[in-house]
């Protein structure tokens, strides 16, 4: 098991990794259709995405956390 403290890292890991996947999937099926060879291709173009959305979620996720605190009313009472 991995120790807590890497809690974070773990989740930019797969968060990006599955965001990434998905979105150049989608954008490799736009840009080529469903041709003979379209998993290989979408998988080399989804490895250097993957490289660039994981130190970027690490990076911009305390910011995204910071400016949601800011835009969410905090409760005093808690709801049922």
């Amino acid at each position: 098991m991995i120790p807590a403290r890497y809690q974070h890292v773990l989740f930019g890991l797969i968060l990006s990794g599955l965001m990434s996947f998905i979105v150049s999937g989608i954008a490799t099926a736009r840009t080529v259709g469903w041709l003979d060879g379209f998993i290989a291709l979408w998988m080399s173009n989804w490895l250097p995405s993957w490289a660039v959305a994981f130190p970027t979620v690490l990076v911009v996720a305390p910011i995204t956390r910071r400016l949601v605190a800011r835009l969410v009313r905090q409760d005093t009472q808690t709801q049922v």
